[in-house]
């Protein structure tokens, strides 16, 4: 199942995209269900009870994907925790020892589509990076996955020992296009890829520096294999 936020009269509203990219809003009262978090805390049985109220919806109910727009796959997230240095392959920097925690500030969450602007006279060294993200649900278990753009400023002052300042302006975490349900998704050996303008940027084990710089007019697309693609327009 996917689920996604939609944005009804500038408001989050809870949604279910379905399998022909109809977008169902769901009926809390219906449900019992009052956003993405409520259904990811009840586990299966809120999953069950969701699925059983789609099923009796009408062919037509909703609307088509492309009439609808997406806020944040969860707009009000609890806590975005971060694993730095978890990639293989050629130019990856070694795994530590100890997983690399960190974070990003929850109110950095954008949407599909969304337009990012920051303070140049703060930061003019920015760059995208794309990431699995892992949804947690009831008693701790994984409820579903995402994709996440993990917009990074990479000053010394705030990419060197405080990543989370570097991570955390607004706009700088777009999540989306929804959340792919456990069930239905295996994270197991999928391709992940980021585009800038069409293109494929080299990943650096540094900071890109001046020819990595998002700049104003820049389209950035993070996809994920069986999940979908998450698009930002640099202002």
């Amino acid at each position: 199942m996917r689920l996604a936020t939609i944005l009804v009269e500038g408001r989050p509203r809870a949604a279910v995209v379905r399998d022909d990219d109809r977008v169902v809003p769901i009926d809390t009262r219906a449900t019992g269900l009052a956003g993405i978090r409520a259904v990811a805390a009840g586990g299966q049985a809120a999953l069950d009870r969701l699925g059983a109220w789609l099923d009796a919806q009408p062919t037509k109910a909703g609307q088509p994907l492309d009439a609808v727009t997406l806020g944040p796959a969860i707009a009000d997230p609890g806590a975005i925790y971060t694993v730095g240095l978890n990639y293989d392959g050629p130019g990856a920097s070694p795994r530590p020892e100890r997983p690399l925690i960190y974070g990003k500030a929850a109110a950095s969450v954008a949407g599909h589509g969304a337009t990012l602007t920051w303070d140049r006279d703060v930061t003019d060294d920015v760059d995208a990076e794309v990431e699995l993200g892992v949804v947690m649900g009831a008693m701790g278990h994984v409820f579903g996955y995402t994709c996440i753009n993990d917009v990074s400023a990479r000053d010394e002052r705030l990419d060197g020992d405080q990543w989370m300042l570097g991570k955390s302006m607004p706009g700088f975490c777009p999540v989306g296009p929804w959340i792919v349900t456990a069930d239905a998704f295996d994270p197991a050996n999928v391709a992940v890829r980021c585009t800038i303008n069409g293109g494929t940027p080299v990943r650096l084990a540094t900071p890109p520096g001046p020819e990595r710089r998002l700049r104003a007019g820049d389209t950035v697309t993070v996809s994920i294999e069986g999940i979908g693609r998450l698009t930002t327009t640099i202002a």
